[in-house]
């Protein structure tokens, strides 16, 4: 037991001292091992110097190469500029040398002109007094004063200038009437041609047919209470005379009347005729007229190809049905007039959409004239703003009858197809009163001129003739007044279409007032 114990120890001391010469060993190897990496790192450090110090000079080098370059570019650059200024400084030199010449050169022109100036006011003198005494022998020699020998001139002059005014006017005249007559005729029987309407001057009246002369009586109910309901009820006159079979509905407002017809012919169909009897109709009726109304709207804005318009104002158009202006239908003519303008357009290469649009619309206030104040010109207007139309169409419509100046071609041929619609024969009827008034006013208008001995207006007023007194008016005075008495005739009357200005002395000469 004794012997393991110290073999173990033996053994512990024999390793204790072999791990302390390990570790001596170790620190000296390390030791060896840290003195070489210094000396490496030494070395390495040395070469880094070294090469940063030969960079350092190559640097150093080239920047002073880099400033020699820019010091001989800027010298080179400074020479040049020192070059042009130069070169600037002897152009300058020269102007004003140059300045300096033409200053002399003006200077001595100028005393020339003062020295012309002050002969030129002596020959002036000279001239005046020369030209007085000629002026002195004139009136001794014509025993005229200067005042009177203007006069007569001025006379004469003024006759020999009538004389060529009147000839150019009717040379021109003649040419354009010549071009304008051709093209017109041709353009505006084409588009009457393509657009052929029925014309029936309407009236004031309509009339009801009864199944026998024992109706009126009906009609008329007891005491009247039947015939006063229905005239109440539709503001309109019940006229039952001797008339065998039929009764006539008289009353101005066309829409009323056709209710009252309609209205009628219902209680007649039905047989009951009594106050409560006939309310209930005339309500029906009223109906009846407002979807006609809106029918009649949509079929001219069918007829006439308008699209997009606002449904208020399709259902106005279809209302001017049961409007007549001098007799004639407003609608029908509304639509006549849109097919003329549009056909006219189309032959001239203009809008025929703003044509037929502003043709339709151009009447639209007399749809609502009855019920608010203004021309039917103003209210169409106001209308078609309300409702956003085109600006050209509202213009086309303010200008139909002349209260502002068209600023379309397509405007001025609305107006000449509503001159043609209205103008044309048997399209409208006036009143007897009327139609003498239209003819004693273009009589006394043509009557109002100077020379004139007697006028006669003939051609239902669609031609004035004038004959005027030969020792007065001359061939050439006569051309002139044909127009002045046109121009009165535009300015003071209004009338569809045109009027004819016919003068007879010798000669006739022939205007026209458009």
């Amino acid at each position: 037991m004794e012997g393991i114990i110290i073999n173990i120890a033996v053994f512990l001391i024999t390793a204790v001292v072999f791990t302390f010469i390990g570790v001596i060993i170790r620190k000296k190897i390390a030791e060896s091992k840290l003195k070489s990496a210094e000396s490496e790192a030494n070395q390495i450090i040395q070469k880094a110097k070294i090469e940063a110090e030969n960079n350092k000079k190559e640097e150093i080098f080239k920047a002073k190469e880099e400033i020699l370059s820019a010091r001989k570019d800027l010298d080179d650059e400074i020479r040049e500029r020192r070059g042009e200024v130069q070169q600037q400084e002897k152009r300058l030199i020269q102007k004003e040398e140059n300045l300096e010449r033409k200053l002399d050169s003006m200077e001595r022109k100028e005393k020339e002109l003062a020295q012309k100036e002050e002969e030129l006011e002596t020959k002036k003198q000279e001239i005046t007094e020369i030209t007085n005494k000629q002026m002195n022998e004139l009136q001794r020699i014509s025993g005229l004063s200067s005042e009177e020998a203007k006069k007569r001139l001025l006379s004469e002059i003024e006759k020999t200038l009538t004389s060529e005014k009147a000839a150019l006017i009717k040379e021109v005249e003649n040419k354009a009437k010549e071009e304008a007559t051709k093209n017109a005729k041709e353009i505006i029987g084409y588009a009457i041609q393509k657009c052929a309407a029925d014309h029936t001057s309407e009236t004031t009246v309509s009339i009801v047919s009864l199944p026998n002369d024992d109706m009126k009586g009906r009609i008329i109910g007891r005491e009247g209470r039947n015939i006063k309901a229905l005239e109440t009820l539709t503001g309109i006159d019940l006229i039952i005379d001797d008339t065998p079979e039929a009764v006539v509905i008289s009353g101005f407002d066309p829409l009323r009347r056709e209710v009252a017809k309609i209205a009628l012919e219902k209680l007649i169909e039905d047989g009951r005729i009594h106050p409560s009897k006939i309310e209930e109709m005339v309500e029906k009726a009223k109906e009846e007229v407002e979807n006609t109304i809106k029918e009649e709207g949509e079929r001219a804005v069918l007829e006439t190809g308008v699209v997009g318009l606002h449904p208020d104002l399709v259902k106005l158009i279809g209302k001017l049905k049961y409007r007549t202006s001098y007799g004639q239908n407003v609608l029908n003519h509304s639509i006549e007039v849109s097919n003329l303008a549009r056909i006219m357009a189309e032959e001239l290469g203009l809008d025929p959409k703003i044509a037929r649009r502003a043709g339709l619309l151009h009447d639209i206030g007399k749809a609502l004239d009855h019920d608010m104040e203004g021309t039917h010109v103003e209210i169409g207007v106001e209308i078609l703003k309300k409702y956003k139309e085109n600006d050209k169409v509202i213009n086309a419509v303010e200008a139909h009858h002349g209260d502002v100046e068209p600023q379309t071609i397509e405007a001025a041929l609305v107006q000449a197809a509503d001159a043609i619609s209205a103008s044309r024969p048997g399209a409208r009827r006036e009143t007897l009163e009327t139609y003498i008034k239209r003819l004693e006013a273009l009589e006394n208008i043509a009557d109002s001129f100077e020379g004139v001995e007697k006028s006669f207006a003939i051609q239902a007023g669609r031609e004035i003739r004038i004959i005027v007194k030969p020792e007065k008016i001359s061939d050439d005075q006569m051309i002139i007044m044909a127009r002045d008495v046109a121009k009165k005739v535009e300015d003071e009357m209004e009338y569809p279409g045109q009027i004819k200005v016919n003068l007879v002395r010798e000669t006739r000469v022939i205007d026209y007032a458009k």
